[in-house]
Formats: structure tokens, C-alpha cells, sequence
């Protein structure tokens, strides 16, 4: 199929198919393909404004025993820099964040099986009781099997004492690339891409909702990269428990794939991803774009290639620090960011509630 009958399609509200999505990818023109996205972000988002949320995102261990060899953060028991943090120092943290009007918590950690499954089940407890401004967006889906492992529970059941224990998010986590080729490369002992998505069917059908989430930029191909879109659209057609997706670069700093991967993804091939994901992911509501993971000035242009969400303000983050990339923001810079790309911010809560439109004439976001 031609890419003009391509873009029509998209415009009739008619789905496209994988290899219509790889000819997009593959074909378009960067502006052809960010004009299209932009044009389904606003009929699936209408009014201009671009969401956000204050958030933290604080580790409980670094200590893990998957060895992905993208990843930076984690340590081995008994390395130099390993820790541990009892509930009691994580609940003070939340506290203290709280005070300074974060209101959603992103807490992940290695997987590490030292941790008992009522040290995870005490965490959301006495978050939703101790510190109930704040939304526990905790554990991913790695975590989560971990604890099964640990516990003997199922991942149905280990879902379910969590959501009885008041969470109700979970983050996207964990998914990397969605094909099992790259998988067995970069994250060999992690599990398969259908455990990924075995743990978020399951937590959508107790009802949480979740975050989609990919790494791209390594060793995958723009096969691998269609292969992920579809697998999440093909469960949010079965589930519709996901609110948004939610892609990055890898960042190759310190980790054992630094040797064959030493360099950044484009900012180019960025907009690509988020554009494609825009137009792909039809049944998707929100695709964020980061200026963390990208910058701020690529960031501000992702919004106009399909975003209309700005991420978090991250008040803590270590995972992507560990790996000698660092960029920080606050809620002010960031209201500034979206109002300087042309649009007005709106503070949302995880799920996407939105708490207050930063507008001098109040606009209905």
C-alpha cells in the first residue's frame, strides 16, 4: 500500500496494519508523519492542553538478580553501594514529598528475593493510611513476578492482596521490547514478553490501571518496534485498563551494553516513536512525552508530534542517573514548558484527574 492511501486510512479512523505501521515508520517523512499524529492527538484530545503530574520516583533496593545488560541501577548482595531501605525509611521519604505537593509516588527496585511478600503488602498499607495525598504508582511487572516467586502465590493472587491492600496503579515497567528475540539478549533472565503481558491483563481485570511503557534504541529493529505497538493494542482491545504509553531511549552510561551500543538514540528517531505510537495505538487515550528522558526543548516538540502529556516532575530519580544521564525540572519549569510550546499545563493526578489548570483565563482541560 502507498503511503498516501496509508494516511487516508488513519484519517477515515480506519486501524492500520502492522505492515502498513512499518511502512509508516519506515517511509514517511518525519513532518508528514508528526502532522498526522498531531492530527489524531487532537481528535482523541481536543482542547489544547497538556497534562502533568508531581511525582517521585524513589528506589526501596538497587539489589537485583535479573542482570539486564542495559541497566545501571542495580547491584548484586553484598557489592559496594548495595541497599536495602526498611518501610519505615520509605514511608518518612513519601512524607516528606508529600509536604512538597508531590501527590504520586513511581516506587521500583530491583528484584530481590531477600524481601518477603508482606514487606511489598506493608509498603501500600501504610502509604494509603500514613500518607493518603500521595497515589502509590508502585512495582513493576518484574517485581511483581518476583514476589510470586518469593511468595508461592499465583500473580492473581499476589495482585489481589495489593489491591486489597489499596493500591490500584502499577507502572508499565519492565516491558523493554516486546519480542522475545531481543529479550533473550538484553534481559535473558527477566522473563518473556508474554509474562509482561500476563502480569497487566491480570491486574486489569482485578481493575487496576497501568502504564505501557518501551525502550527503544538498542538492538531491536523497527520489526521488534511494531511487534511491541501491537501486542499493547491487541490487550487494550481485550482490557482497556491501560491509561497511556509511555516511550524512551536507552541510555547506555555504565551498563554492560555500552560496548556495542555506546551511543544516544536520535532525537529524530524520538519523534518518529512518539508519532508512529500516536497513530498505531488507536485505543490508546494519552502517549507522554518526556523531558526527562530526551530533553526539554525535544520534549516540548514531541507535543506537537502526537503527545499531550508532559510526564512527571520527578522529584527523585536514580535509575537513569545510575547510568550518568540526568536532567531535572520542577512544577514551575515545567507549567513554563508547555505554556512556552503553545499550550495550556493541567496538573493530573496517575489516572489522569485532572487537579488544576495553570491558565490565567481558566480553560476546561
Amino acid at each position: 500500500m502507498q503511503l498516501s492511501e496509508i494516511f487516508n486510512k488513519v484519517r477515515n479512523n480506519e486501524r492500520i496494519t502492522r505492515a502498513e505501521g512499518l511502512t509508516l515508520l519506515q517511509k514517511a517523512e518525519l513532518l508528514d508523519l508528526g502532522d498526522l499524529a498531531n492530527e489524531i492527538r487532537f481528535r482523541k484530545n481536543p482542547k489544547p492542553c497538556v497534562t502533568f503530574v508531581v511525582d517521585t520516583n524513589p528506589n526501596y533496593t538497587n539489589i537485583c538478580n535479573v542482570d539486564c545488560i542495559f541497566c545501571a541501577f542495580y547491584r548484586h548482595e553484598g557489592e559496594d553501594g548495595e541497599y536495602t531501605y526498611s518501610v519505615d525509611h520509605m514511608i518518612q521519604k513519601f512524607k516528606e514529598v508529600a509536604a512538597n505537593g508531590v501527590t504520586t509516588v513511581l516506587l521500583q527496585g530491583g528484584v530481590n528475593p531477600k524481601l518477603p511478600f508482606e514487606y511489598y503488602v506493608e509498603m501500600v498499607e501504610r502509604t494509603v493510611k500514613e500518607v493518603p495525598e500521595v497515589m502509590p504508582h508502585f512495582f513493576s511487572t518484574s517485581e511483581i513476578i518476583g514476589m510470586s516467586q518469593v511468595s508461592g502465590f499465583t500473580i492473581q493472587e499476589v495482585l489481589q492482596r495489593l489491591w486489597d491492600a489499596g493500591q490500584r496503579t502499577i507502572p508499565g515497567g519492565g516491558a523493554e521490547i516486546l519480542s522475545d528475540r531481543v529479550k533473550k539478549k538484553i534481559s535473558s533472565l527477566k522473563g518473556t514478553s508474554a509474562d509482561w503481558l500476563n502480569v497487566m491483563r491480570e491486574a486489569h481485570r482485578i481493575g487496576f490501571k497501568t502504564t505501557a511503557t518501551m525502550m527503544y534504541g538498542h538492538i531491536e529493529t523497527d520489526e521488534d518496534i511494531i511487534e511491541h505497538l501491537e501486542s499493547i493494542r491487541r490487550l487494550q482491545d481485550e482490557t482497556h485498563g491501560f491509561t497511556a504509553f509511555i516511550p524512551w531511549s536507552f541510555k547506555p552510561g555504565n551498563t554492560p551494553l555500552e560496548k556495542i551500543i555506546p551511543h544516544y538514540a536520535t532525537p529524530t528517531r524520538y519523534l518518529q516513536i512518539i508519532a508512529i505510537s500516536r497513530i498505531y495505538l488507536d485505543n490508546f487515550q494519552h502517549i507522554q512525552a518526556s523531558w526527562f528522558s530526551e530533553g526539554k526543548k525535544i520534549g516540548q516538540i514531541a507535543l506537537h508530534f502526537g503527545g499531550d502529556d508532559f510526564g512527571g516532575t520527578l522529584y527523585e530519580e536514580n535509575v537513569h542517573a545510575a547510568a550518568n544521564f540526568v536532567n531535572k525540572t520542577n512544577t514551575n519549569e515545567v507549567i513554563q514548558l508547555i505554556q512556552d510550546a503553545g499550550f495550556i499545563p493541567a496538573q493530573r493526578t496517575t489516572l489522569y484527574e485532572i487537579l488544576k489548570v495553570h491558565e490565567k483565563v481558566k480553560a476546561a482541560c
